[in-house]
């Protein structure tokens, strides 16, 4: 038979061993999508080994193989391709912030940021512009990709067309075909402008010192496109240092212009010389600290030395609240008492602030580079965060595909929990974990759940295991210690996550399970399973608490949907219940201990250790509130559940 798809036939052969475990070969159904993975092949190519067994009339279980071994060498690929993405992003992020610690020449690293910003965005064109203070506009300054004349020497009036409303709003705008969008102000000349350059979607961001606007970055197609919330976030963090890079050049510029001055006093050029040396040494630390990725901590140490006196980082809660506010707000550092703040903030993001201990007086080429060093530092923690982001979502994924895909692969399970430090053949609890205060609108309670998902990501990585979203709550996998419950590691998760979000959280934890990742589909009926459960909790009413299956028995199962549980207990024993409240007597006791004596009055006043005439008085009084058929069969029955749930609810 011929080879339509041009392939050569040893990539197709059946092989005799099986990749089963850890070290085997790759079966003969993977191996050719390994080769193309390995040389980078299009998606388009991981058909061909699938069509070529299909023209040899291959067996039905060969092909078989071939499609599943295709599909999840096609989902490694978008893997693999989504980290080079994001490598890529940090690294163009760090490349910029070095090309930004060794300024020499602002319009090189101007033009560096905005090639760069074309390239990860995939986009034609992108553009840099400039607020005039003078004049009252913003003008072009670097372009990247443009061919337009006309569109180069563009100048916006504030409020006119896109990059205008970015400008004069200070927030990001993006548009997906820029001539059916009326949100802007159109003129002739900007539409003119934008035409000759061929643009339909463009996504603009703008440039900030501080509150204040001082450029817009731009990134545009000319074809209609959506930009993603990642795309939007990429491009304003190049903008962060595209300002950065101004205040730098404006910096430097100063700088100058001060030891121009300075040359009349030999006292005062040894004094500022020396001042300009600790800002080039710290800015070539932190350049430095940045390549090696240092921490916050490390960042605090260099300009310890440099300033010659005690920086330390401090969470936003810790530091000083008006200073940390007047910081953000100026976008300096400020004076408190005898120290120095620098608010590190991201965005509208408070993240924290570097303090500079006991120093009165700071020259401001010193306050600078605090303020740079601040900078620097909520790169760091925004490059930290989203390194953490990605693991949890890597983390929620495993975790599905174990509650929803029964057929993988137990191999390619365990390698990708290790990865995550999580070992799935430990004995582990499923819980589910659910807010149980109702936010005031949408937004509110979407927001109250990214705080559990993200509390109990968290939790998961400490100890070990998994957690996803699901079902307007959390889903979580957690390893059982030895000598631990399941209703204990319940209730520790229930404290723990409502600690974290500050609200009551209730979970619901499944009996242990063990081996899941040769029976995954054991994880998604521990999950039914902790459902059951945490409806259970909420139907008696104790939300914010934690408990397992086998805390309810049979009483679990009679649970399982929408109860009105509280009715129930009060038409049966309510009156015995209120009776008691309001005497102080026993009679709900009393009535558990009959009925656990076989409803013998004997044997019930030896449990109770009193007199049986005590109790046939209790008994005469509870028939007087019940009625005198409480004894009948049915009527006993409904009274043993009524007294069962009445326990269960506290």
């Amino acid at each position: 038979m011929s080879n339509p798809v041009g392939m050569p036939r040893d990539h197709v052969q059946p092989a005799e061993r099986s990749a089963t475990g850890a070290g085997a070969p790759p079966s003969s159904a993977e191996t050719p999508f390994l080769e193309l993975l390995a040389r980078g092949a299009s998606a388009d190519a991981y058909e061909q080994p699938v069509l070529l067994a299909r023209a040899e009339g291959r067996p039905a279980e060969r092909i078989r193989a071939l499609e599943q071994a295709k599909l999840l060498a096609l989902r490694v690929r978008s893997e693999l391709e989504g980290r080079r993405r994001r490598e890529a992003e940090l690294s163009a992020l760090f490349e910029t912030a070095h090309d930004l610690a060794g300024l020499r020449d602002l319009d090189a690293v101007l033009q560096a940021i905005v090639q760069r910003a074309r390239s990860l965005l995939g986009t034609d064109v992108a553009y840099l512009s400039l607020n005039d203070p003078v004049r009252g506009d913003t003008y072009m300054r670097v372009t990247e990709g443009s061919v337009a004349a006309r569109f180069q020497q563009l100048r916006l009036g504030m409020g006119e067309g896109l990059g205008g409303l970015v400008a004069q709003t200070a927030r990001p705008y993006v548009t997906d075909d820029y001539f059916k969008d009326d949100r802007f102000q159109h003129t002739l000349a900007i539409d003119a402008g934008v035409r000759d350059e061929g643009l339909v979607a463009i996504l603009g961001v703008p440039l900030m010192l501080g509150h204040h606007v001082i450029g817009v970055l731009f990134a545009a197609d000319r074809r209609a496109r959506v930009f993603e919330r990642e795309q939007i976030a990429l491009l304003g963090s190049f903008a962060a240092l595209a300002a950065a890079a101004i205040d730098t050049a404006n910096l430097l510029t100063e700088t100058r212009s001060a030891l121009a001055d300075l040359e009349r006093a030999n006292e005062i050029i040894r004094d500022r010389s020396g001042v300009i040396e600790r800002a080039s040494d710290v800015h070539d630390r932190l350049a430095e600290l940045v390549l090696r990725g240092g921490g916050v901590h490390d960042v605090a140490a260099a300009v310890s030395e440099v300033l010659d006196g005690t920086v330390e980082f401090a969470e936003a809660a810790a530091a000083p609240a008006k200073a940390l506010e007047a910081s953000r707000a100026e976008g300096h550092a400020v004076r408190h008492d005898h120290d120095w703040i620098a608010a590190v903030a991201a965005g509208g993001e408070l993240l924290g602030a570097l303090v500079l201990r006991g120093h009165p007086g700071l020259d401001p080429v010193d306050q600078r580079t605090l303020e740079r060093a601040a900078m620097v530092t909520s790169l760091l923690l925004l490059a930290r965060r989203s390194a953490a982001e990605a693991e949890q979502r890597v983390r929620g994924e495993l975790l599905d595909d174990l509650l929803d895909a029964r057929d993988r692969d137990p191999r390619l399970l365990r390698e990708r929990a290790s990865r995550l430090d999580a070992d799935l053949d430990a004995t582990h609890v499923v819980l589910a974990a659910r807010l149980d205060a109702a936010a005031a609108d949408a937004d509110q309670e979407a927001a109250a759940r990214r705080r559990l998902w993200s509390a109990a990501s968290h939790l998961a990585a400490t100890r070990h295991g998994l957690a996803a979203a699901r079902d307007g709550g959390t889903v979580l996998l957690l390893p059982l210690d030895p000598g631990d419950t399941a209703t204990a590691l319940a209730r520790r998760t229930a404290r723990h996550l409502g600690t974290a979000v500050h609200e009551a959280v209730t979970v619901g934890a499944s009996a242990p399970i063990d081996d899941l990742a040769a029976h995954p589909d054991t994880v998604a009926a521990a999950y039914e399973e902790g459902r059951r459960c945490l409806d259970t909790l909420r139907l008696l009413g104790r939300s914010g608490d934690g408990a397992a299956a086998e805390d309810f028995g049979f009483v679990g199962l009679l649970l399982a949907g929408d109860r009105d549980i509280a009715g129930f207990v009060r038409r049966t024993i309510g009156p015995v219940v209120a009776y008691d409240e309001r005497r102080g007597t026993d009679l709900v006791r009393t009535l558990d201990a009959y009925f656990a004596c076989g409803m013998s009055p004997a044997r019930t006043k030896d449990d109770l250790h009193v007199h049986v005439n005590t109790v046939a008085q209790r008994l005469e009084r509870v028939g007087r509130l019940l009625g005198d058929d409480w004894q009948s069969p049915a009527r006993a029955l409904e009274i043993q559940m009524a007294l069962r749930l009445h326990r269960l609810a506290g």
